[in-house]
C-alpha cells in the first residue's frame, strides 16, 4: 500500500535518535560493542554485527571509531565495563505504552535516569511485563525500488515467508517474523534486492490512538527519554495520524 504505513511510525521512532549526531556516534558504538559481544567480531557470522556496521557506515562514523567499538565487544578495548542490554517498561502521559531499550555499563545508574526522566514528564515506570505484552518482535526490511516493479519486491518476499508487506513510491517494506529476518534479507539480496535497512523492531499488537495534540506530548516526551545516554530507542504503541505524521516530516 502507498503512502503512511506501519514504516512510518518506525521511522518516526528511529528519526529522534539519528538527528542527534553527536550522541549517534556514542548510541551505534555501543550497538557494536554489544553485538560483537554477544556473536563475534566477524560480521559474516554475525547478523546484527553487520547490521550494526551497516549502520555505522551509513552515518559516516569513522572507522577507527567502528574498528574500537567491535574491538571492545570481543575483550580487547579498556574503555568501560562490560555492556548489558535492558527493556524497561513505562506509560507516557495519557496512557500510552512505552517500551525503553537501554544499553549499558551500569544499570543502576540507567534505570535512575529512565525513572527521573518519566517522572518529570508526567509519565510513570512499571512492572516488568505491564506493557510487553501489548507488543510483539517483528523483522523489518526496507528495499529501495529503484527501478524494480514493487509487485515484484512484494511477491518474492510473500514466496520468502514475509508476513506482511507495503511500499511507497521509494521503497517496499517488508515484515516478517523475528526468526527469519537473517534469512530472508538474504535471500532477498541473492534475487538481487537493493536493502537500506534489516533490524528487528516492536510491533504493537494493540495500539492506541489519541488526538493530534495529545500526542504530540508523547512524541515530546518520547524524544526527552531518547536523549539520554544510554537509551537506544523508545517503543510506543501508540498510532500516530498521517495529519500528525506529515506534520513532524515522517
Amino acid at each position: 500500500m502507498a503512502g503512511h504505513s506501519k514504516w512510518a511510525q518506525i521511522k518516526r521512532q528511529k528519526a529522534v535518535t539519528d538527528a542527534r549526531r553527536g550522541q549517534l556516534f556514542t548510541k551505534l558504538g555501543r550497538d557494536l560493542t554489544i553485538a560483537a559481544q554477544q556473536g563475534g567480531s566477524d560480521p559474516t557470522g554475525n547478523f546484527r554485527l553487520e547490521q550494526a556496521m551497516a549502520k555505522a557506515k551509513a552515518a559516516n562514523m569513522p572507522k577507527h571509531n567502528i574498528a574500537r567499538a567491535i574491538q571492545r565487544g570481543v575483550g580487547g578495548g579498556s574503555d568501560g565495563g562490560q555492556l548489558e542490554e535492558l527493556l524497561y517498561e513505562g506509560y507516557a502521559v495519557d496512557g500510552a505504552g512505552l517500551l525503553i531499550e537501554v544499553v549499558t555499563d551500569n544499570r543502576n545508574r540507567s534505570v535512575a535516569e529512565v525513572r527521573n526522566a518519566l517522572n518529570r514528564l508526567g509519565g510513570t515506570l512499571a512492572a516488568s511485563g505491564a506493557v510487553s505484552w501489548q507488543f510483539e518482535t517483528r523483522g523489518a526490511i526496507e528495499i529501495r525500488l529503484d527501478g524494480h516493479d514493487p509487485e515484484d519486491l512484494e511477491l518474492a518476499a510473500i514466496d520468502l515467508g514475509a508476513i506482511d508487506v507495503e511500499h511507497t513510491d521509494e521503497s517496499v517494506f517488508v515484515y516478517t517474523d523475528a526468526t527469519d529476518l537473517s534469512r530472508v534479507k538474504s535471500e532477498l539480496v541473492a534475487e538481487g534486492a537493493e536493502i537500506t535497512s534489516a533490524e528487528l523492531t516492536k510491533a504493537p499488537t494493540t495500539p492506541m490512538t489519541l488526538a493530534d495534540e495529545r500526542a504530540a506530548r508523547v512524541l515530546a516526551m518520547i524524544e526527552s527519554i531518547e536523549d539520554l545516554d544510554d537509551v537506544r530507542r523508545v517503543h510506543t504503541n501508540l498510532e500516530l495520524s498521517d495529519t500528525l505524521l506529515e506534520r513532524i516530516g515522517a
